[in-house]
C-alpha cells in the first residue's frame, strides 16, 4: 500500500484548470496531513494574498476531509478518506470543493479525484452454504454457489475463484450478463450416500490487488435422496424504479420461482442471498409468497439504488438465484437550504451605497429540476440581491442607510424550487445599524421662560433645560454649559449656573427685583461624540416682585417735625385740608397704596380718599368744633403680607398762625409734651413770628410809601425783602398788595421753614384783588394799574392730570408699564434729596410762589420744590390753598414760551 501511496502521490501533483476549476488526484486512505496540493500555486496566488483574502473550504456536507494552511496555501487531509463509503461502486470517485476567497469574495471550484487501492477483503454472504444434492445427481450437474463481494473496484476487485481440491467436485464459474462472476460447483463423478453422505470444501475468493486479499466460505454438501430440478426464476434480474415518496410496506416486486419436482422438492422457499445492511433496514421479503415490501421511508438523498440477490431453494435442497436493481426517483421533498457564508452586521449608518451584507449560498438536495432553485428578497428597496456563481448570491445596500429611522432591518431571504409544487425557504437576516453622530440635540423648546421671586436663596435650582439626541451611545450622551456673556458687564456666571449632566440652572446670588428684573442668557448642549454637535437655546429669567418695601411717606415730611395744617373758618364742606403723598418701591399689586385714618378724634370731621390720600373736611365747620385735631394717616399697600407706614398730622382750625400761638402754648405747657425739644421749639416759633410780623409791618409801611410818591403800583426792591421775595416762573416780582399768613413748623434740630399763604377770601386763580381787604387803602392805588394786575389769565386746563393720568399711587391704579412713578431705590433717593433741598430753600426765602423756571414751587404745607426735568412729575399731588384746584403742568407750556392762556398784551402770566 506504501508504494501505491508513493505512486499516486505522483499523481496528485498533476492538475489542470479547465474554466476556473482545479483537478487533483490522491488514493484514498492516505493520512492525516498529507498534502493534496498548493492551492495558492495552483490559483496564480501569494502566501501575503491567502492571508489576506482569507481562503477557506466552503463545504456542504457534514463531513470535512481536507483543510488549506493559510501559511503556505497547502490543501491537505484531515480525515480519514474512504473511496467506498464516498463514492460506493461508482468508477471514478469525483469529491468537489468550493475554496471561498474574500477581500473580493470569490469561489474557486476544486475537483478531487480519490482513486482506488486495495483495502477490502473479499466476503461473502455466508460464512456456511449447505447443499444438499441427491445420490442420483449426474456427473456435470452444475450446483450455483453464492458469489463474494468486494467493494473495491477494477484490479482491485474479486478476480478469481478457488476450491479445495477433491475428487469429486470441482470449481466452475457463470458469468452474468453485466459480467459478475458466479461460481459454480461442478459434480465430476457420481455420489454414494451409503459411501459418504457430507462434503466439506473451502471456496476462496481472492481479488487482484498488491498484496492479494481473499475470502474464504466453507461449502457443506449433504447427500440426499433424488431430488433433480432446481427451482428457476422467471428472470434473472429483476429491475424496478420506486419513488422515495412510496408509503411503508409498498409492494415493490413479487417474485415466482417455479421447481419440476414434485412434493417437498418442489416447494420452494425465498431469501435474501447477499444483501448489504441497509436494504436488510428497507426492505422486506416473505419466504412464503416472495412479496418484497418497503420497510420504512425511502430517501433519494440517502441512496439511490439498491441491488438484491434473492435465493430461491426447494425442499430437496437445490436453489436458484436472481438479481433485483432497485431505482430510487426524485421526488421534490427538500425545500431549499440557505446558508451564509459571511455577514457583515452591524454596518455604520454612512456607509456608501453597495457595500456587502452578506454571501448566500443556496443548495437544494434534490436533482433534475426539483434541485433548481430561484433566490430573492423581501420587498425591500434599500436592499438588493444579486446571484453571483454556482448558486451563491451577494445582499448590498442600494441606498445609504439612516440609524434614526431604522436602526434594525430584518432582511427575509425567499428560496423557490422549481419542483411540483415548489417548495420554498424563507431566512431572516438581522441587519443592524450601527450610530454614527450625525444628529446634533435638540432642545425640547425653542426658548425656556422662568420666573424667579425675589429674594431666592443662593444655591437653590430655578429652572431646568433638556435637549434629546436622537443618536445612541456616547454620540446622544449630553453636557450642558452656560455660554460666556456678560449682564450689566458682569460675568452670567455670577448669576447662574447649570449642571452639566442634568440641565438643572441654579442661582448663584440672591436676586433683587428692584436691582434687575430680568435678564436672559444662553445655554449650549454638546454631545459627547467623537466629532461632537451642538445646538444652543435662549433662557429668560424673569425676578418675580415680593412685597419687601413698606410705602415712604414723602409728604407730610415724617423726619420728626411737628407739622400743623391750617384749616381756614369759612371752609366749606369737601375743602381740600392736605394731601399725603407716599411711594413705593416695589411695583405692580405690591406698589398699590391705600390711604386710612388710623387715629382720628371725630370720624365725621375728615375723609380721606384711599386712592389719592387726599384729606378734605366731610362737613361744614361749627363753631363748637376743637380747633385742633391730631389725625394718624396709615399708607398700606397692595402686597401680602401688607406692608404700611403711618404719619401724624395737626389739624389746626385757624385763620392765622396768631390764634394757634396759645394753644401751642398751652400744648407746651402740657405735662406730656416737657421735653427739652418741645421747649426749644416753642421759642423758636415765637422768635419766627416776630421776626416775620415785623418783616410784614416793615413790607407793608415801604409798599404805602411807594404807592404814595406814584401813580402805578411799583414793586419793592428786593433788598427790602430778600428773604420772603414771590417770584413766578418769569423773572418779574409779584406785588404784595396782600397781607399772607406764616405758617412756621420746627424739626427737632431747629430748622426753620416758612411759607406764606393768602388770607381768606383772596381768590386763588388771581392772587390780586380790586380790593385789598387787608389795608383797605383802595383809593390810593390806580384804578388802570389795578385792572392791569387784575388781568390774569383763567388756569390753563393743561395743567390739569386726570384722574388716569397721575402717575403712582396717587392717580388711577397704576401699572407697571406706566413707567412715570420712580422704580428703583436710586430714583427713590434723589426725589428725596430734591425735595430736602427744596424745603431748605423755602426756608431761606429764596423762592417764590411759583419758584425759577422748569421748577414747581411746593410749601413746606403742600410740598416741597424740585426739578421738573429730572425727577417724577407729582404736580398731580399739589394744590393752591384755599381752592380745590390742583395746577398741572403740559409739557414745555408753564414756562410761557408756548401753548396756555396767554395775554395778547404780551403781559407775563401769573399762576
Amino acid at each position: 500500500m506504501s508504494q501505491q501511496v508513493a505512486c499516486f502521490s505522483i499523481f496528485s501533483l498533476l492538475f489542470m484548470c479547465t474554466f476556473g476549476q482545479i483537478h487533483y488526484v490522491i488514493v484514498e486512505e492516505v493520512k492525516q496531513g498529507y498534502v493534496v496540493g498548493n492551492v495558492v500555486k495552483d490559483l496564480g496566488l501569494n502566501a501575503k494574498e491567502s492571508t489576506i483574502r482569507k481562503l477557506k473550504i466552503a463545504s456542504h456536507t457534514k463531513k470535512h476531509y481536507f483543510n488549506i494552511n493559510l501559511e503556505n496555501g497547502n490543501l491537505y487531509v484531515i480525515e480519514r478518506i474512504d473511496r467506498e463509503a464516498i463514492c460506493g461502486m461508482e468508477e471514478i470517485c469525483l469529491f468537489n470543493l468550493e475554496i471561498l476567497a474574500e477581500n473580493p469574495v470569490y469561489v474557486f471550484q476544486v475537483k478531487i479525484e480519490i482513486q482506488d487501492i486495495n483495502d477490502n477483503y473479499p466476503s461473502f454472504s455466508r460464512d456456511i452454504f449447505n447443499i444438499s444434492l441427491s445420490e442420483s445427481t449426474s456427473p456435470g450437474t452444475r450446483i450455483a454457489l453464492g458469489n463474494a463481494r468486494d467493494p473495491d473496484i477494477g484490479i482491485n476487485s474479486i478476480q478469481t475463484y478457488s476450491l479445495t481440491p477433491n475428487q469429486h467436485f470441482k470449481l466452475g464459474e457463470k458469468i452474468s450478463a453485466d459480467g459478475i462472476k458466479y461460481p459454480e460447483l461442478v459434480l465430476e463423478n457420481s455420489l454414494d450416500r451409503e459411501k459418504q453422505k457430507l462434503y466439506e470444501f473451502t471456496l476462496t475468493a481472492t481479488d487482484g490487488g498488491k498484496p492479494v486479499k481473499t475470502g474464504t466460505t466453507i461449502i457443506r454438501i449433504m447427500v440426499q435422496d433424488l431430488n433433480d430440478n432446481n427451482p428457476v426464476f422467471s428472470q434473472d434480474i429483476y429491475r424496478v424504479n420506486l419513488k422515495e415518496d412510496v408509503p411503508i410496506g409498498f409492494l415493490v416486486l413479487r417474485l415466482s420461482a417455479t421447481d419440476k419436482d414434485e412434493g417437498s422438492n418442489a416447494l420452494v422457499t425465498y431469501s435474501f442471498s447477499h444483501i448489504y445492511e441497509n436494504p436488510v433496514n428497507v426492505f422486506a421479503l416473505d419466504s412464503q409468497t416472495g412479496v418484497i415490501t418497503t420497510k420504512q421511508k425511502l430517501d433519494f438523498e440517502t441512496e439511490k439504488k439498491y441491488e438484491i440477490t434473492v435465493e430461491a431453494k426447494d425442499g430437496g435442497g437445490l436453489a436458484s438465484h436472481c438479481r433485483i436493481l432497485i431505482q430510487i426517483e426524485d421526488v421534490n421533498d427538500n425545500a431549499p437550504e440557505i446558508l451564509l457564508e459571511s455577514l457583515n452586521s452591524p454596518i455604520p449608518e454612512d456607509s456608501l451605497p453597495g457595500i456587502l451584507i452578506a454571501l448566500v449560498y443556496v443548495n437544494d438536495l434534490d436533482s433534475g429540476k426539483n434541485s433548481e432553485v430561484s433566490c430573492h428578497i423581501n420587498e425591500n428597496i434599500l436592499f438588493k440581491l444579486n446571484p453571483s456563481s454556482n448558486n451563491y448570491y451577494k445582499l448590498t445596500t442600494v441606498t445609504s442607510l439612516d440609524r434614526e429611522m431604522s436602526p434594525m432591518y430584518n432582511i427575509t431571504i425567499i428560496a423557490q424550487d422549481e419542483g411540483s409544487p415548489p417548495l420554498i425557504t424563507k431566512k431572516t437576516i438581522q441587519l443592524i445599524v450601527s450610530d454614527v453622530n450625525d444628529n446634533p440635540p435638540l432642545f425640547e423648546k425653542q426658548h425656556y421662560l422662568a420666573y424667579v421671586l425675589e429674594h431666592n436663596l443662593p444655591g437653590s435650582s430655578i429652572h431646568y433645560v433638556h435637549a434629546s439626541d436622537v443618536d445612541t451611545g456616547e454620540n446622544a450622551q449630553i453636557l450642558y454649559s452656560i455660554l460666556n456673556t456678560n449682564i450689566e458687564d458682569i460675568p452670567v456666571s455670577s448669576y447662574v449656573s447649570i449642571n452639566s449632566q442634568t440641565g438643572i440652572i441654579y442661582a448663584q446670588r440672591a436676586f433683587d427685583y428692584e436691582q434687575l428684573r430680568e435678564f436672559q442668557f444662553q445655554v449650549l448642549a454638546k454631545d459627547s461624540g467623537s466629532q461632537s454637535l451642538s445646538s444652543n437655546v435662549t433662557v429668560k429669567i424673569c425676578i418675580i416682585d415680593k412685597n419687601d418695601n413698606a410705602p415712604k411717606i414723602l409728604y407730610p415730611s415724617s423726619d420728626g417735625a411737628v407739622l400743623f395744617e391750617f384749616i381756614p373758618h369759612s371752609s366749606k364742606k369737601g375743602f381740600l385740608v392736605t394731601k399725603v403723598i407716599a411711594v413705593d418701591e416695589d411695583s405692580g399689586h405690591n406698589a398699590w397704596l391705600s390711604y386710612y385714618f388710623l387715629e382720628v378724634p371725630d370720624g365725621s370731621f375728615f375723609i380721606i380718599d384711599q386712592q389719592t390720600g387726599e384729606i378734605r373736611i366731610a362737613r361744614d365747620l361749627k363753631d363748637t368744633d376743637s380747633l385742633r385735631q391730631k389725625v394718624v394717616v396709615l399708607v398700606k399697600d397692595n402686597g401680602i403680607p401688607s406692608l404700611s407706614a403711618t404719619v401724624t398730622l395737626n389739624m389746626v382750625v385757624a385763620e392765622n398762625i396768631q390764634q394757634v400761638l396759645p394753644e401751642i402754648g398751652e400744648q407746651r405747657r402740657d405735662p406730656d409734651n416737657s421735653s427739652n425739644v418741645t421747649f426749644y421749639l416753642a421759642i423758636s416759633i415765637t422768635l419766627i413770628s416776630i421776626l416775620f410780623i415785623f418783616t410784614v409791618i416793615l413790607t407793608v409801611i415801604c409798599k404805602y410809601r411807594s404807592t404814595s410818591n406814584s401813580t402805578a403800583l411799583g414793586t419793592l426792591p428786593r433788598a427790602w425783602y430778600p428773604q420772603l421775595s414771590l417770584t413766578y416762573p418769569s423773572d418779574g416780582s409779584l406785588p404784595l398788595p396782600y397781607s399772607y399768613d406764616v405758617c412756621v413748623t420746627l424739626d427737632s434740630k431747629q430748622n426753620e421753614i416758612a411759607y406764606l399763604k393768602p388770607l381768606k377770601n383772596v381768590p386763588t386763580d388771581n392772587l390780586v384783588d380790586a380790593s385789598d381787604s387787608a389795608t383797605g387803602n383802595v383809593s390810593s392805588i390806580d384804578n388802570a394799574l389795578l385792572a392791569n394786575l387784575m388781568q390774569q389769565a383763567q388756569p390753563n386746563t393743561e395743567w390739569r392730570f386726570s384722574q388716569a393720568q397721575r402717575p403712582g399711587p396717587s392717580g388711577a391704579q397704576p401699572t407697571e408699564e406706566a413707567g412715570v412713578w420712580p422704580n428703583n431705590q436710586f430714583e427713590t433717593e434723589r426725589l428725596q434729596a430734591m425735595i430736602l433741598a427744596s424745603a431748605n430753600e423755602a426756608a431761606e426765602g429764596t423762592s417764590g410762589l411759583g419758584g425759577g423756571t422748569g421748577t414747581m414751587g411746593l410749601s413746606a404745607r403742600y410740598g416741597p420744590q424740585f426739578t421738573l426735568q429730572h425727577v417724577p412729575d407729582y404736580r398731580q399731588n399739589v394744590y393752591i390753598p384755599g381752592s380745590t384746584l390742583t395746577p398741572t403742568n403740559a409739557a414745555g407750556k408753564r414756562d410761557g414760551k408756548s401753548g396756555g392762556n396767554k395775554k395778547k398784551s404780551g403781559k407775563k402770566e401769573k399762576k
